[in-house]
């Protein structure tokens, strides 16, 4: 792939697209890192949404994928800046040059702000309990609702439950732990479900039905409900959900599979 130097100089921008700086690059863990991009006139964002990102090589292939937003909004939360956290994807195409190549300083076109139903509006829906159910990369569009929250200054009930294989694939880790004893109303838990770590309370394994109904919100206080991850993830947490008598019509879903990283 290109180092971005050529994006809207040999290769035209197509209508929709625009190029983007990356501004500054943040290692969340092993395998992702946050990037802060600097992107001209960017009309704002609701938490939830995410962008398109493509990649022009000097042959003039392109690869495009889609990233949600980690950032809470903007403009008002960053003027023009605005973060996606990226996974690295085992023999992917895009996400490792992105993770281990890209640098501070390259250009890169981007598309959006994409999508207006997995979101939360902190004004709109200020009030109503929400739970948040992640698998690994999942967090990401959740966390930017935590953030938004964060910074209306909003004491909406939140409940965060974040599943991951081991402690090293943990994403903002100490920020989720600076929410929650905010006391404010925002409680997250971590579990694991292949390692655990040294202060985990529960063995490796996936989230069960017991854990769910303790941990989330009972559903006659019909909380709003997002749930983001890998698809096997995101479809037993709905029936499960589903099963303990949530309304299906408050459930809302975002997932992602192998797509060529």
């Amino acid at each position: 792939m290109t180092d971005g130097t050529r994006l809207g100089g040999r290769y035209a921008v197509r209508s929709g697209w625009q190029v983007a700086t990356l501004a500054e690059r943040r290692t969340e863990s092993p395998s992702a890192v946050t990037l802060v991009l600097d992107v001209p006139g960017w009309p704002g964002h609701q938490p939830g949404q995410h962008l398109d990102v493509r990649l022009t090589a000097a042959d003039g292939y392109t690869a495009e994928r889609s990233y949600s937003l980690a950032s809470a909004s903007g403009p008002a939360a960053g003027g023009g800046r605005v973060e996606i956290t990226v996974q690295r994807v085992a023999d992917g195409e895009v996400s490792p040059y992105l993770v281990d190549s890209f640098p501070v300083g390259s250009a890169i076109e981007v598309r959006g702000p994409i999508g207006g139903w997995f979101v939360w509006d902190p004004v709109r829906d200020a009030g109503t309990p929400v739970l948040l159910l992640a698998g690994g990369s999942g967090l990401v569009p959740l966390m930017a609702m935590a953030r938004a929250r964060r910074e209306a200054g909003d004491r909406t009930p939140f409940r965060l439950i974040c599943s991951v294989r081991t402690a090293e694939d943990q994403l903002y880790p100490d920020e989720l732990a600076a929410l929650t004893a905010r006391s404010d109303g925002f409680e997250a838990r971590t579990i694991f479900t292949r390692a655990v770590s040294l202060t985990a309370l529960r063995g490796p394994r996936r989230l069960t039905d017991s854990e769910l109904a303790s941990w989330g919100w009972p559903p006659d206080l019909e909380p709003r409900v997002y749930v983001c991850g890998p698809t096997g993830f995101v479809e037993t947490v709905s029936r499960m959900l589903v099963a303990q008598g949530h309304d299906p019509a408050r459930v809302r879903t975002e997932r992602f599979g192998p797509a060529g990283g």
